[in-house]
C-alpha cells in the first residue's frame, strides 16, 4: 500500500462532508427550536448558546436566520455533538414517553366504561392505592351519560383520577 492509498482512506468526499454538515445544521435547528427551559439542560459553550440564543430573535422568514444556523452548524463542526445530540434526544424520549402514558390511561379509562366491574377490578390490581367504591360510581355515571348522549363528563373525571393517582 503507497502513502497515496492511505490519504484515500483517510479523506472525505465532498457529498459526505455536505451531508454532515446539514446533519449539524439540523441539530443546530432542533436546539434554536427548543424552550428556555430545555436549553438549559444542553451541555453547551457559552458561544454556541449565544448563536443559538441570536438565531431564535431573528425572524424565520428571513435571510439572516438562515445565514445563522449555518453558523450554528459551523459552530458545532469543532465541537463534540454527541453530548448535545444525547440530551435533545433525551427531552424529545420524555415527550414520546408522556404521550405513551397519556394514551395507556385512555384506554384503562375506556376499558373501565365498557366492561365496569370487570376492569375496575384490573385496574384495582396494578393500583391498589385507587378508591374501588368512587370508579364504581364514576364508571356507572359514564355508562348512562353514554347511553343519554350527553357529554362524557364522568370520563373525563375517570380519566383525571387515573392520572393523578399514577403519578
Amino acid at each position: 500500500m503507497t502513502e497515496y492509498d492511505d490519504q484515500e482512506f483517510d479523506s472525505k468526499s465532498k457529498t459526505q462532508l455536505k451531508n454532515e454538515m446539514q446533519d449539524l445544521q439540523k441539530l443546530g435547528e432542533k436546539l434554536v427550536g427548543l424552550g428556555p427551559a430545555a436549553l438549559e439542560k444542553i451541555p453547551m459553550d457559552q458561544e454556541l448558546s449565544d448563536a443559538v440564543k441570536l438565531a431564535k430573535r431573528i425572524d424565520r422568514k428571513k435571510e439572516g436566520y438562515r445565514r445563522q444556523l449555518q453558523f450554528i452548524g459551523k459552530l458545532m463542526r469543532n465541537r463534540d455533538v454527541e453530548p448535545i445530540q444525547q440530551a435533545i434526544d433525551l427531552l424529545e424520549n420524555k415527550h414520546q414517553q408522556a404521550t405513551a402514558q397519556f394514551h395507556k390511561l385512555e384506554r384503562l379509562r375506556d376499558d373501565i366504561v365498557a366492561r365496569g366491574d370487570e376492569a375496575i377490578d384490573q385496574v384495582m390490581e396494578r393500583y391498589p392505592t385507587l378508591e374501588r367504591q368512587k370508579l364504581r360510581q364514576l364508571s356507572r355515571q359514564a355508562q348512562k351519560e353514554q347511553q343519554q348522549n350527553k357529554p362524557p363528563k364522568a370520563a373525563r373525571e375517570i380519566f383525571q383520577y387515573l392520572r393523578e393517582a399514577t403519578e
